[in-house]
């Protein structure tokens, strides 16, 4: 799809301006191929120029053109180039400042697919787990949710079904408890169960190095499993467990990971329409799998050029999203600090968490004026801290329905009294 710019970046409060609006030229690309009904979406890897346009190419050549368009429109070329993107346009993002560095002057990246080679990995190796009884249905998708909110809910002091001290959950969630230990049981998971949702939870381990020397693509965390957003869009039974047990052909009713990790591992990795991905052994396509992570993962921690330069970079994860783990773009923010330092990355990286917040920002309040803190810090030199982000609703007034900090990792909003609609009420309590 050719995304116009005509409206709002995903998940700006819906009572601002869009960027055309406010005086900004906006343009999009389709990333060098379009999708047609009754092709599988991956099948335009096979080309070898169109995946090399998808993986990084597409957007620096749409951008350079859009430049030339706007110097012969408006006899002057702009005076800053910013570039937000969310899923598939948070890694865009980061490709440009890792590649492209002089090209954009500030960029906002969002619950990125920073990993991707890695993603659809675990996207094909969830699948496979479910197989042969292992399906883990929307009633034990909700078993696992309300027993993750039993544990977790209160360990952040307010019992809100919002699971915002993350890393405390993983101490507190017992998944052994939830065992059958009888087969005349319904409200317990099966050892097979017990095994997919370990899964889901457990890296995959390489026995080689991917780009930048990635070897590993992190598990999920805990919180948000039974989210329905609208379409639904959120938890588990949108991307990982499916409405249906995952099968072959492939398809969307098994989840989004298997339906997106198997075509990738057909279409980008075997390059064969017809290869079963339930037999996928990473270690027999080494060579492959290196080669298209070169192409795809925006790992590369080295964003010296783009910060000498003076880019500014914001990233951030919404923790209970499964569709890329959150926990991909953590690792990549520490990379970023053991290459670069601390202080050094500070002057022009930023790096939030949103902890209940699934892939699209359902679930916990997530919508926050992004485009404007980043241009005040590209602009003005307003380093941002701590924002807050916000629930609202979409239609006049626009009355903000819930509010909270949208913390600086490694911190979480903490309840610490008053009302629990407020961002006042919380304050950002380190992990």
């Amino acid at each position: 799809m050719l995304i116009t710019g005509l409206g709002l970046p995903p998940l700006a409060p819906a009572d601002r301006p869009s960027p055309l609006a406010r005086g900004f030229a906006t343009y999009g690309t389709d990333s060098g191929h379009q999708n047609a009904p009754g092709v599988p979406l991956q099948a335009f890897a096979l080309n070898d120029e169109a995946l090399a346009n998808f993986s990084y190419a597409s957007y620096k050549k749409v951008r350079d053109v859009a430049v030339e368009l706007m110097q012969r429109r408006y006899g002057r070329g702009p005076a800053k180039l910013y570039f937000t993107g969310f899923s598939e346009g948070g890694r865009e993002g980061l490709t440009m400042a890792q590649r492209f560095p002089d090209s954009f002057d500030g960029i906002f990246s969002g619950v990125p697919v920073i990993n991707w080679v890695g993603l659809q990995t675990s996207g094909t190796r969830a699948g496979v787990a479910q197989f042969g009884g292992g399906w883990l249905g929307p009633d034990k998708v909700k078993l696992v949710h309300d027993a993750v909110v039993a544990a977790c809910d209160k360990l952040d002091g307010l019992a809100d079904s919002i699971v915002s001290n993350y890393e405390g959950c993983k101490r507190a969630f017992d998944l052994a408890s939830m065992a059958c230990k009888s087969g005349a049981e319904t409200r317990c998971l099966s050892q097979a169960q017990i095994n997919a949702v370990k899964v889901l939870h457990t890296p995959v381990e390489f026995n080689f190095t991917l780009a930048n020397g990635v070897r590993s693509y992190p598990g999920w965390g805990l919180g948000g499993e039974a989210t329905q957003g609208t379409g639904p869009v959120g938890g588990w039974v949108s991307w990982q467990t499916g409405t249906a047990p995952p099968a072959l052909p492939p398809s969307q009713t098994g989840g989004r990971a298997w339906l997106y990790g198997s075509g990738a591992i057909q279409y980008f990795i075997a390059r064969d329409p017809n290869y079963d991905p339930t037999k996928f052994d990473p270690n027999k396509f080494t060579d492959r799998m290196r080669e298209v992570s070169s192409l795809m993962d925006s790992t590369d921690p080295d964003l010296s050029t783009f910060s000498a330069r003076g880019g500014k970079l914001i990233i951030y994860e919404n923790m209970a999203d499964y569709a890329q783990s959150p926990y991909a773009g953590v690792e990549y923010y520490k990379s970023v600090i053991t290459r670069m330092g601390q202080a050094n990355a500070d002057q022009f990286l930023r790096f939030y968490v949103i902890p209940g917040a699934d892939h699209m920002g359902y679930g916990a309040p997530a919508s926050v004026d992004a485009l404007t803190v980043l241009a005040d810090w590209v602009e003005k030199g307003t380093a941002p801290e701590d924002l807050v982000v916000i629930e609202q609703e979409t239609k006049p007034p626009f009355t903000t329905l819930a509010a909270r900090p949208m913390c600086r990792y490694p911190a979480y909003p903490n309840y610490t009294g008053g009302d629990a609609s407020r961002a006042d009420s919380f304050t950002c309590k380190g992990l």
